[in-house]
């Protein structure tokens, strides 16, 4: 009688199969099958995003692709245009006035954006070493200029900085009417009252970031920085700075483009004025477009600015990510 070698053969088929020709050969097959069934999933995303990335590219693109191409011509809008080549871009940068408005740019740089980020860690700090009275009425009193409209806060601090306003006013009760003066027409100060009300504007916002992300930080870390006996200050710069490094990016990208960027609120209290004294790129671009027709200089202006504004997020970003 002849006993078949059922076992032996179902062994060695087993560790056939188990080959590593065998594997390779089984997983290329599946991903061929797979293969086509990707490639509808991928046509389908790509058919459900293409409304989306059609508007976005006849909104945002196109008009970006034209502003480069403008700012090669001198054009006032209506006549012909001439080509100039660079130079729009020479003229911004060796122009007395339009190379003043990066200086402007400057200054508010630290209205805009060191002062509100110092001010919003030290509020956090206070607010999040304990539950003090009336904090939420103080966060809602300076997170309140996110829900305005800048036009309004514009008309608000102009009639604010006004020579009868309620600044000179209130100097003049106290016995201080040397000080007084038209602060939005003084050449001296009228950058520095624009850019007060740019802190108070973005205060808030640093400040409520900075809480929330204070509030994802370990309390673990806290009490181990106690238990090596590190006081208020150093625990600041040990635990809470280093775990807002985020928050920080964050803040530092929105309030130097938004710096960069302003117009509103300089055009709505003193047009750049008084001379140019307050004039920014973009209050310049606003004039070579509209005021003064030079649609190629408001061209080059506007590139320039997105290349910066583009530049300094990546930088941020770039050194926030480092350990």
């Amino acid at each position: 009688m002849t006993i078949p070698r059922t076992g032996a053969a179902s062994t060695a088929h087993a560790e056939d199969a188990g080959s590593p020709s065998t594997r390779a050969l089984t997983t290329s097959s599946r991903r061929r099958r797979e293969a086509p069934a990707r490639r509808r999933s991928r046509r389908a995303g790509l058919l459900f995003a293409a409304p989306g990335l059609l508007l976005y590219a006849v909104v945002v693109l196109w008009p970006m692709i034209q502003s480069v191409q403008y700012s090669f011509y001198k054009w006032d809008g209506v006549t012909a245009s001439v080509w100039v080549g660079v130079q729009n871009y020479v003229n911004f940068f060796t122009d007395p006035v339009l190379r003043s408005t990066l200086g402007n740019v400057l200054v508010l740089l630290v209205f805009f954006a060191l002062l509100p980020i110092a001010l919003g860690l030290m509020s956090a700090a206070l607010i999040t070493r304990g539950r003090q009275p009336g904090m939420a009425i103080y966060r809602w009193i300076f997170f309140l200029p996110q829900v305005m409209t800048s036009v309004v806060i514009a008309l608000l601090f102009k009639r604010m900085y006004a020579p009868e306003g309620p600044i000179n006013e209130a100097l003049r009760a106290v016995g201080l009417e040397v000080f007084a003066k038209n602060w939005l027409g003084d050449f001296t100060w009228a950058l520095p009252a624009v850019g007060l009300i740019g802190t108070w504007v973005t205060f808030g916002f640093c400040m409520v970031l900075f809480v929330s992300g204070a509030a994802s930080i370990s309390p673990e870390l806290y009490e181990a920085a106690k238990m090596d006996g590190a006081g208020p200050l150093r625990e600041f710069f040990s635990v809470t700075l280093p775990g807002l490094r985020g928050q920080i990016a964050v803040a530092l990208t929105l309030t130097i483009t938004g710096a960069l960027r302003a117009f509103d609120l300089i055009w709505i209290t003193t047009k750049g004025g008084p001379g140019t004294a307050t004039q920014t790129p973009a209050v310049a671009l606003y004039k070579a477009a509209f005021v003064n027709p030079n649609v190629g200089q408001a061209a080059a202006i506007g590139v320039v600015m997105a290349l910066l504004c583009l530049a300094i997020a990546l930088i941020i970003t770039r050194i926030s990510e480092k350990e």
